[in-house]
């Protein structure tokens, strides 16, 4: 199903397209009863043609319903329109951090505030046993009013749930994985999801990932086999109780991080009091 602007779905009317990825189309709506704005996110493929990735998108639309948080933007509801999956989801008005961080680096009581926010959602998901395992500023949108929602549970799973964890899968982004799921870990769990908070967050302090490479296969080595410089040695205004924080959010092995979305939280809330 390719909606263009101005067509209507069941209850809903397209006002504008909000992007695209690997498995479905987000489109801006109008409920025409309500008139209240959404968000609407088609999955691209027919579903007989695809079942692997009906499978997904089901696991999302049921891993979302069971989570209401501040700073995870919400599903509304999920429906069926012939043979395609649709998912109402809230929709938020702002800009990715991903955009903001094109135009330069974020100062760290900024940084801090942003993170501090999204590592609230993740201990919340986390608490109900799901793992996002796609944290990155593009999936962290901020609203006028300061509020980050974290965005795109696409690939998330819950830790009892085996069936989208496979030996040598690398689902996500290569530039924030974790070393464990960059090796396709089949005991993934929550330390994913801080290593990569730890990633974005050094790249909002310092304008810059802590691992790169020409290839894909250079920057999953570098994440498995290098140590990062210190975001301190990049920007030098940082306080080092932060620098220290990140380095250790971003440490290869999953036992030498916080061990939770909490505890990083509550480092870099220590952070601001010392401000």
């Amino acid at each position: 199903m390719q909606l263009q602007i101005g067509s209507t779905v069941g209850d809903y009317e397209v006002v504008g397209v909000l992007g695209a990825g690997g498995m479905g189309q987000v489109y801006k709506v109008r409920n025409v009863i309500s008139h209240r704005i959404e968000a609407l996110k088609i999955l691209l493929p027919d579903l007989a043609q695809a079942p692997e990735l009906a499978d997904r998108f089901l696991r999302e639309i049921r891993l979302l319903a069971s989570l209401e948080h501040p700073n995870i933007a919400g599903l509304h509801t999920a429906v069926r329109a012939g043979n395609q999956l649709l998912m109402v989801l809230e929709f938020v008005d702002g800009v990715t951090l991903e955009h903001q961080l094109k135009r330069s680096p974020l100062p760290p009581a900024q940084a801090v505030d942003r993170m501090m926010q999204v590592l609230s959602a993740l201990e919340y998901a986390h608490g109900r046993g799901v793992i996002h395992r796609d944290v990155k500023p593009a999936n962290m949108m901020l609203t006028a009013s300061g509020v980050v929602k974290l965005m795109d549970f696409g690939i998330a799973k819950g830790v009892s749930d085996c069936r989208l964890t496979m030996t040598g899968t690398t689902l996500g982004s290569l530039y924030y994985m974790s070393p464990e799921q960059i090796g396709g870990s089949a005991s993934l769990d929550f330390r994913a999801d801080i290593y990569s908070a730890g990633v974005s967050l050094y790249e909002m302090v310092t304008g810059t990932r802590p691992f790169d490479g020409d290839s894909q296969f250079a920057i999953m080595a570098a994440h498995m086999q290098n140590t990062p410089a210190p975001p301190i040695s990049l920007n030098p205004a940082l306080p080092p109780m932060l620098n220290d924080a990140i380095l250790m959010a971003v440490a290869r092995n999953p036992d030498e991080r916080f061990q939770t979305a909490g505890a990083f939280r509550n480092a870099l809330g220590r952070v601001g009091a010392r401000r």
